[in-house]
């Protein structure tokens, strides 16, 4: 897993799953805490997630929230996305439209 951008725009990459939770959570939280405005994460490069990971982006949603800030998710590859739908969490996340 890879993370790279600033407190405004990230790329995730990799596999965001058990293995890489605990780094994942402190890269996105430390982007919600130094930042303001939304905070976009681009999945474009994002191979895969499991329960875990998907827990970490709720996580981050939460801790956005708190600080009026939203979290919006980019480029949901469309395994990902179908995951989103059956969870409902697509309701709940903020995810921008493909253009």
């Amino acid at each position: 897993m890879h993370i790279r951008g600033d407190h405004a725009e990230l790329v995730v990459g990799g596999c965001l799953d058990v293995r890489s939770a605990a780094d994942a959570r402190t890269a996105l939280h430390s982007a919600v805490d130094s930042g303001r405005g939304d905070l976009v994460l681009d999945l474009t490069e994002l191979d895969s997630w499991d329960a875990t990971g998907l827990g970490v982006i709720m996580g981050v949603h939460r801790r956005a929230g708190r600080a009026n800030r939203r979290l919006v998710l980019r480029g949901v590859p469309p395994r990902m996305q179908r995951v989103l739908v059956a969870t409902r969490l697509h309701r709940i996340l903020a995810i921008e439209a493909e253009r």
